[in-house]
């Protein structure tokens, strides 16, 4: 036959033999204490989830606020970039016009310089046609031209003239 051995005196040994009592034991200790929890938070009226929902809300609240300034400050910033865009524009559209200006301009220098060239070489044709008359003729520029009894001496209308000018 098997023997058995001898149960220990240990208080634990004692208490294995009875689950019941010891379960019942230890819900008695966690509603204990579950009660002392709820029994100090109701009288210091510390309630950590009534904080946690607090916070919570003045996050959201800030959260919130935060998104209002950012949409402000990009309808803002878009109002910005637009009339940049518009002033951009006008700039562009200036330059445009101030660049066919400037070319017109340098049309209307070129055919100047050009008609300038040709009456210079006009003015020179001519000045070189009468010194060559002058020396081909030499009789006509020596004899003096005869006035008529009416027309007055030459220094005598530069005079008249003068003074015209003076007084008008």
């Amino acid at each position: 036959m098997i023997e058995h051995a001898p149960r220990s005196a240990s208080p634990i040994a004692r208490f294995g033999g009875q689950p019941i009592a010891i379960a019942a034991v230890a819900l008695v200790i966690v509603v204990l204490g579950v009660g002392a929890i709820t029994l100090w938070r109701s009288y210091t009226g510390n309630v950590p989830e009534t904080d946690r929902v607090v916070a919570t809300r003045q996050l959201q609240a800030r959260a919130a606020q935060a998104s209002e300034q950012l949409v402000e400050k990009t309808k803002g910033l878009e109002a910005t970039q637009q009339e940049s865009i518009d002033q951009l524009q006008m700039v562009q559209d200036q330059l445009q016009t101030v660049r066919r200006l400037l070319a017109t301009q340098q049309t209307d220098t070129k055919k100047l310089s050009e008609q300038v060239g040709t009456l210079t070489e006009a003015v020179e044709g001519l000045r070189q046609s009468f010194a060559s008359a002058q020396g081909s003729d030499p009789s006509a520029a020596a004899t003096p031209r005869k006035r008529s009894a009416k027309a007055k001496p030459r220094s005598t209308r530069s005079a008249n003239r003068s003074r015209a000018k003076a007084r008008g």
